[in-house]
Protein backbone atom coordinates (compact mmCIF):
# COMPACT_ATOMS: atom_id res chain seq x y z
CA UNK A 1 0.00 0.00 0.00
CA UNK A 2 1.40 3.37 -0.74
CA UNK A 3 1.79 5.81 1.78
CA UNK A 4 1.97 9.78 1.01
CA UNK A 5 4.81 11.41 2.48
CA UNK A 6 6.19 15.45 2.70
CA UNK A 7 9.74 16.11 2.76
CA UNK A 8 11.09 19.06 4.41
CA UNK A 9 14.27 20.41 3.57
CA UNK A 10 15.92 22.65 5.78
CA UNK A 11 18.21 25.43 4.58
CA UNK A 12 17.56 25.60 0.79
CA UNK A 13 17.10 28.13 -1.77
CA UNK A 14 17.23 30.68 1.03
CA UNK A 15 19.72 33.73 -0.17
CA UNK A 16 21.44 32.06 -2.82
CA UNK A 17 22.40 29.39 -0.92
CA UNK A 18 22.50 25.49 -1.66
CA UNK A 19 20.22 25.84 -4.86
CA UNK A 20 17.83 22.90 -5.56
CA UNK A 21 15.49 23.36 -8.62
CA UNK A 22 12.22 22.15 -8.04
CA UNK A 23 12.25 20.42 -10.93
CA UNK A 24 15.35 18.67 -10.16
CA UNK A 25 13.50 17.69 -6.98
CA UNK A 26 10.82 15.87 -8.48
CA UNK A 27 13.29 14.25 -10.77
CA UNK A 28 15.37 12.73 -7.66
CA UNK A 29 12.36 11.54 -5.58
CA UNK A 30 11.02 9.81 -8.87
CA UNK A 31 14.45 8.19 -9.31
CA UNK A 32 14.24 7.44 -5.67
CA UNK A 33 11.53 5.11 -7.29
CA UNK A 34 8.57 7.41 -5.61
CA UNK A 35 5.38 8.12 -7.53
CA UNK A 36 2.85 11.02 -7.21
CA UNK A 37 5.98 13.26 -6.93
CA UNK A 38 5.55 16.90 -6.39
CA UNK A 39 6.82 20.12 -4.87
CA UNK A 40 4.87 23.31 -3.12
CA UNK A 41 6.75 26.32 -2.92
CA UNK A 42 10.27 26.80 -3.84
CA UNK A 43 11.49 26.88 0.00
CA UNK A 44 12.01 22.80 0.63
CA UNK A 45 8.80 21.01 0.14
CA UNK A 46 8.32 17.85 -1.78
CA UNK A 47 5.17 15.08 -1.57
CA UNK A 48 5.40 11.84 -2.97
CA UNK A 49 4.21 8.46 -2.81
CA UNK A 50 5.92 5.48 -1.53
CA UNK A 51 5.07 1.65 -0.72
CA UNK A 52 8.22 0.92 1.31
CA UNK A 53 10.36 2.62 4.21
CA UNK A 54 9.94 4.56 7.57
CA UNK A 55 10.29 8.30 7.93
CA UNK A 56 13.69 7.95 8.91
CA UNK A 57 15.26 5.82 5.97
CA UNK A 58 13.03 7.88 3.34
CA UNK A 59 14.66 11.11 4.99
CA UNK A 60 17.70 9.72 5.05
CA UNK A 61 17.68 8.25 1.23
CA UNK A 62 16.73 12.02 0.49
CA UNK A 63 19.72 13.77 2.14
CA UNK A 64 22.15 11.33 0.64
CA UNK A 65 20.88 11.84 -2.80
CA UNK A 66 20.73 15.35 -2.84
CA UNK A 67 24.43 15.53 -1.59
CA UNK A 68 25.43 13.20 -4.22
CA UNK A 69 23.33 15.06 -6.76
CA UNK A 70 24.46 18.41 -5.74
CA UNK A 71 27.40 18.42 -3.87
CA UNK A 72 26.27 19.39 -0.70
CA UNK A 73 24.07 18.18 2.59
CA UNK A 74 20.65 19.04 3.39
CA UNK A 75 18.95 18.38 6.16
CA UNK A 76 15.78 16.64 5.53
CA UNK A 77 12.70 15.20 7.58
CA UNK A 78 9.71 13.17 5.98
CA UNK A 79 6.49 12.84 7.65
CA UNK A 80 3.03 10.47 6.78
CA UNK A 81 0.04 12.29 5.88
CA UNK A 82 -1.61 11.09 9.17
CA UNK A 83 1.23 12.80 11.01
CA UNK A 84 0.50 16.05 9.56
CA UNK A 85 -2.94 15.92 9.65
CA UNK A 86 -2.82 15.47 13.49
CA UNK A 87 -0.06 18.23 13.77
CA UNK A 88 -2.61 20.72 12.32
CA UNK A 89 -5.71 19.22 14.03
CA UNK A 90 -4.11 19.61 17.33
CA UNK A 91 -2.41 22.38 17.23
CA UNK A 92 -2.89 24.35 20.74
CA UNK A 93 -4.01 27.84 18.63
CA UNK A 94 -7.02 29.55 17.21
CA UNK A 95 -5.72 28.83 14.27
CA UNK A 96 -8.60 29.65 12.08
CA UNK A 97 -8.77 32.60 13.99
CA UNK A 98 -5.27 33.77 13.37
CA UNK A 99 -3.38 35.10 10.39
CA UNK A 100 -1.06 32.27 8.67
CA UNK A 101 2.27 34.93 9.12
CA UNK A 102 1.28 34.84 13.07
CA UNK A 103 1.34 31.00 13.72
CA UNK A 104 4.47 28.27 13.02
CA UNK A 105 5.31 24.66 12.88
CA UNK A 106 8.75 23.82 13.70
CA UNK A 107 9.31 20.04 13.19
CA UNK A 108 11.67 18.00 14.75
CA UNK A 109 13.35 15.03 13.48
CA UNK A 110 13.07 13.09 17.05
CA UNK A 111 10.72 14.01 19.61
CA UNK A 112 11.22 16.73 22.00
CA UNK A 113 10.77 17.62 25.91
CA UNK A 114 9.76 20.45 27.90
CA UNK A 115 12.90 20.39 29.57
CA UNK A 116 14.92 21.38 26.02
CA UNK A 117 13.29 24.77 26.34
CA UNK A 118 12.91 25.27 30.12
CA UNK A 119 15.88 28.22 30.13
CA UNK A 120 13.13 30.06 28.10
CA UNK A 121 10.97 32.20 30.28
CA UNK A 122 7.65 32.38 28.18
CA UNK A 123 6.52 35.12 29.95
CA UNK A 124 8.89 37.62 28.76
CA UNK A 125 8.36 37.64 25.43
CA UNK A 126 4.40 37.99 25.77
CA UNK A 127 2.31 38.06 23.75
CA UNK A 128 4.76 35.30 21.56
CA UNK A 129 4.50 32.02 23.01
CA UNK A 130 5.16 28.55 22.37
CA UNK A 131 3.66 24.86 22.66
CA UNK A 132 5.00 21.48 22.19
CA UNK A 133 3.59 18.43 20.11
CA UNK A 134 4.73 15.11 18.53
CA UNK A 135 7.96 15.93 17.42
CA UNK A 136 7.05 19.88 16.88
CA UNK A 137 6.48 22.91 18.11
CA UNK A 138 4.07 25.30 17.76
CA UNK A 139 4.77 29.41 18.03
CA UNK A 140 2.05 31.93 17.99
CA UNK A 141 3.93 35.15 16.65
CA UNK A 142 2.02 38.24 16.01
CA UNK A 143 3.99 40.23 14.78
CA UNK A 144 5.17 37.77 12.48
CA UNK A 145 8.49 35.16 12.58
CA UNK A 146 10.85 37.79 11.18
CA UNK A 147 9.81 40.37 14.22
CA UNK A 148 9.69 37.63 16.62
CA UNK A 149 12.31 37.83 19.55
CA UNK A 150 11.08 34.29 20.78
CA UNK A 151 11.70 32.85 17.64
CA UNK A 152 15.28 33.34 18.02
CA UNK A 153 15.47 32.33 21.19
CA UNK A 154 14.06 28.91 20.26
CA UNK A 155 16.30 29.08 17.17
CA UNK A 156 19.62 28.78 19.69
CA UNK A 157 21.93 26.06 18.36
CA UNK A 158 22.31 24.20 22.12
CA UNK A 159 17.94 24.07 22.05
CA UNK A 160 18.27 22.16 19.06
CA UNK A 161 21.63 19.69 19.17
CA UNK A 162 20.91 16.63 18.28
CA UNK A 163 17.73 17.37 16.21
CA UNK A 164 17.37 18.76 12.74
CA UNK A 165 14.61 21.34 13.36
CA UNK A 166 12.83 23.11 10.16
CA UNK A 167 10.18 25.69 10.52
CA UNK A 168 6.70 26.45 8.59
CA UNK A 169 3.78 28.78 8.54
CA UNK A 170 0.97 27.92 8.84
CA UNK A 171 -0.29 28.15 5.33
CA UNK A 172 2.59 25.59 4.31
CA UNK A 173 1.05 23.27 6.93
CA UNK A 174 -2.59 23.60 6.00
CA UNK A 175 -1.44 22.79 2.01
CA UNK A 176 1.56 19.77 3.18
CA UNK A 177 -1.88 18.64 4.74
CA UNK A 178 -3.98 18.84 1.41
CA UNK A 179 -1.27 17.74 -0.71
CA UNK A 180 -0.17 14.30 0.87
CA UNK A 181 -4.33 13.60 1.51
CA UNK A 182 -4.47 13.09 -2.50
Amino acid sequence: MTTRYAALLRGINVGGAKKVPMAALRTLLEDLGHDAVGTYLQSGQAVFGSDRGDEESLAAAVRDAIEERFGFAVDVIVRDHAYLRAVAETCPFPAADLEARQLHVTYFSAPVTAERFAEIDQAAFRPEEFRLGDRALYLYAPDGLGRSKLAGALARPRLNKGVVATTRNWNTVVKLVELTGA
